[in-house]
């Protein structure tokens, strides 16, 4: 069940893309790859090997 933030914030995001679901995705993928870019600098930093960890990455 999602709850009423993450359906404001999926509403929030799809106005943002005027209404294109499609650009919604393509955005959040992009913020997405950012994110995880972010972790793997941090694991690196701390001698972690985030690979191992983020091996489940959805794209």
């Amino acid at each position: 069940m999602i709850s009423d933030a993450n359906e404001a914030a999926i509403d929030q995001i799809v106005a943002t893309c005027n209404g294109d679901m499609r650009g919604a995705l393509k955005a959040l993928l992009l913020v997405n790859e950012q994110l995880e870019a972010e972790l793997a600098q941090f694991y690196a930093a701390a001698g972690l090997d985030g690979m191992a960890r983020g091996s489940n990455v959805l794209h």
